[in-house]
């Protein structure tokens, strides 16, 4: 009992302490959106723009990973560590080189992902009989098999915007996220000032 109401005192020390912080969290939904806008301008650049991302980080985590398997030279494992950042490394500059060729397979992967992600929601929503809501997650699985589907016929047509498209509902979702968030907290601040102080 102890334990529950100190954890709850420490939620609600933190929400406090983030409360005055609220037009911070406005001003990145803002930004987000502005980024959003931008990249909706061009989705091939937004699609190149966010696999060079992709590249770019795969690349640095190849070369941390390569220093990581170094630093442990005399335990076990370190040529499993050197080749998986070989690889990582490999991978993301050959990204880096072509950012075209890997923005198809990039897209490719993610058409596959959602048909293979929906198969396994519509078996999980199965498997959940007859508990309720089972029909819901099989209805969810459904409509991401036969969205995963579609992609997989329109592919390569999709390989130089869907990345694009992805990037942009991801910051325009955030963004109004982040400026909900914001307007929350404000609100809550202004309901701490509004009320009484209690002796």
């Amino acid at each position: 009992m102890t334990d529950m109401s100190n954890s709850e005192a420490s939620l609600g020390t933190a929400i406090h302490a983030i409360t005055g912080k609220w037009a911070w969290f406005v001003a990145l939904g803002v930004g987000e959106l502005i980024l959003g806008g931008v990249a909706s301008a061009n989705l091939m650049a937004a699609s190149l723009a966010s696999v060079l991302v992709i590249g770019a980080t795969m690349a640095a985590a190849g070369i941390f990973q390569i220093v990581q398997a170094f630093s442990v030279h005399g335990l076990r494992g370190f040529l499993l560590w050197l080749l998986a950042g070989i690889v990582y490394a490999a991978a993301g500059a050959i990204i880096l080189y072509d950012p075209i060729l890997a923005s198809f397979a990039l897209s490719l992967a993610v058409c596959a992902f959602l048909v293979v992600a929906g198969m396994i929601r519509i078996w999980a929503g199965f498997r959940m009989r007859p508990a309720a809501g089972w029909r819901w997650i099989v209805a969810a699985g459904i409509l991401t098999f036969c969205v995963g589907l579609m992609l997989v016929v329109a592919w390569p047509a999709i390989g130089l915007w869907l990345l694009g498209v992805m990037l942009i509902v991801d910051l325009i979702f955030q963004g109004w996220g982040f400026i909900a968030f914001g307007i929350a907290l404000r609100n809550r601040a202004s309901r701490y000032r509004a009320e009484p102080a209690t002796v």
